[in-house]
């Protein structure tokens, strides 16, 4: 089961020692696609449960030098994996020790940081306050296989402990019902572009000829996929 404390006194280190470090380049390629076509262009970002801080890293070198970002984490270890990525206009600090929290951002993003958070309406009405573009990218773990693959789930909340599973419908219902004004989305299908294990590459087929036909009824009934909205 996972708890508060896993991401403070090293359990979640243990269980993922890269902190997802490879699949960083994949999530930046969809962050500059969201961003490209709204014609954003960020000069201040600020990543809020940053992790090892590779996302804004690789999103420093896209996002040209009049650009400044900011990370914080809630884990230590994450934060002392960000030292060796820091520079004059990449910062790092642990949330509690957080020196800009006054400050407000072109900027806001949560990568795969909602699932993880026990008070996630709270995070968000937080974030809501702190930038004028929020970017949220949402894995959507209720699926019809994953549902009907029940110890599945058992094994992957071991790896990759959730505190709360979404569909698109129930993330949406939340950012709806906390006044977020979506200003796009669209589904990142990680499971075809980068599958993570064995079971996922032989589904891998499947699921990119059924998205390819109808992206909605993919994601119910496969799952593997997530959401990624950017609002206001």
């Amino acid at each position: 089961m996972p708890g508060s404390t896993d991401y403070l006194d090293g359990t979640y280190l243990q269980q993922n020692p890269d902190w997802h470090v490879p699949d960083s380049a994949w999530k930046v390629r969809q962050i500059l696609g969201i961003l490209s076509r709204n014609q954003i262009v960020p000069r201040t970002v600020y990543d809020v449960g940053c992790g090892a801080g590779e996302v804004l890293r690789l999103l420093q070198q896209n996002l040209g030098t009049a650009c400044e970002l900011w990370g914080t984490d809630v884990s230590p270890q994450a934060i002392e994996m960000c030292r060796a990525r820091t520079n004059d206009r990449l910062h790092f600090a642990l949330s509690d020790d957080c020196p800009w929290a006054g400050q407000f951002f072109d900027l806001v993003i949560a990568i795969d940081v909602l699932a993880h958070v026990e008070d996630y309406r709270g995070f968000l009405r937080n974030i809501k306050l702190k930038g004028t573009y929020k970017l949220i990218h949402i894995p959507l773990d209720v699926s019809v296989q994953h549902i009907l693959r029940e110890h599945s789930m058992i094994n992957r909340r071991r790896s990759h402990p959730h505190f709360h599973y979404f569909s698109k419908r129930t993330a949406m219902f939340a950012l709806e019902d906390l006044g977020f004004e979506i200003v796009d989305w669209f589904y990142t299908p990680r499971s075809i572009d980068i599958p993570g294990h064995t079971r996922g590459k032989l589904v891998r087929l499947p699921r990119k000829l059924l998205f390819a036909v109808n992206q909605d009824f993919a994601v119910k009934l496969l799952g593997g996929f997530s959401l990624m909205v950017l609002a206001k």
